[in-house]
């Protein structure tokens, strides 16, 4: 049985909440603080875009479940060279993944 659309809305603040509330919180914030600009400086087209929302959610995750720096930097090289770039212009994340 599919969610309605409320009961999805809820489910997606609970998991914000917890990403926001976990270990890479402040790894989060500043990779919303990104501006197109520094994003767009990575790639001439807009695969960086799409990269930089995976690369946002792998964060949030590892954030909600408290994982390992080491199981985070496995999925942010992953996901490829764009993300480690736009990962690396966040010196916490650019820590990690070195």
């Amino acid at each position: 049985m599919s969610l309605t659309y409320k009961e999805r809305l809820a489910q997606r603040a609970k998991e914000n909440r917890a990403a926001f509330n976990g270990s890479y919180k402040s790894e989060i914030v500043k990779l919303h603080a990104l501006s197109k600009k520094e994003i767009d400086s990575i790639t001439a087209d807009d695969t960086d875009l799409e990269i930089y929302a995976q690369l946002i959610e792998v964060v949030k995750e590892a954030s909600a479940t408290n994982e390992s720096q080491a199981a985070l930097k496995e999925q942010v090289l992953a996901l490829g060279e764009i993300a480690v770039k736009i990962a690396k212009k966040i010196p916490s994340l650019a820590n990690i993944i070195v």
